[in-house]
């Protein structure tokens, strides 16, 4: 079976970057600098449908969004989770944080509705964070 991107995920995010195992995506809020990394694993919904080779390339590529986020904004504090309540597809959190952003200290979660970017936004995030982006090989390795 392929890997189909949960609707939901696809219309609140925009892709950033196709690493090996994950899409890259950028959570279309322009209040957080917030990263989605989606790995392409059909059916995929827990950590533990994964196999050890998986777990460990995500565990890499959650690691790189989560240094670049932090190399390209220097937040406060970096979230990282795996929920799954409301899109059951697995994906990962990475957002940076502020103590002054419109949630602190609480999470995003339900606090505002998203507030979305317009392209010339899409487009300073993507210059800000590229130079941080690690140069994995973009092929699929699974």
């Amino acid at each position: 079976m392929n890997f189909i991107l949960d609707p939901r995920l696809a219309a609140d995010t925009r892709p950033v970057a196709r690493w090996p195992l994950c899409e890259l995506r950028l959570m279309d809020d322009a209040r957080y600098p917030w990263l989605i990394l989606i790995p392409r694993i059909a059916n995929a919904r827990e950590l533990i449908d994964l196999d050890a080779a998986a777990r460990a390339e995500l565990r890499k590529e959650t690691d790189a969004a989560a240094y670049a986020l932090r190399t390209a904004f220097a937040p406060d504090k970096l979230n990282i989770a795996a929920l799954g309540n409301v899109v059951a597809q697995l994906h990962v959190h990475v957002i940076a944080r502020f103590t002054g952003d419109d949630a602190w200290p609480k999470p995003v979660w339900g606090v505002h509705p998203p507030k979305p970017r317009d392209e010339a936004a899409r487009a300073a995030f993507t210059d800000k964070l590229t130079p941080h982006l690690p140069a994995f090989a973009f092929e699929d390795t699974l």
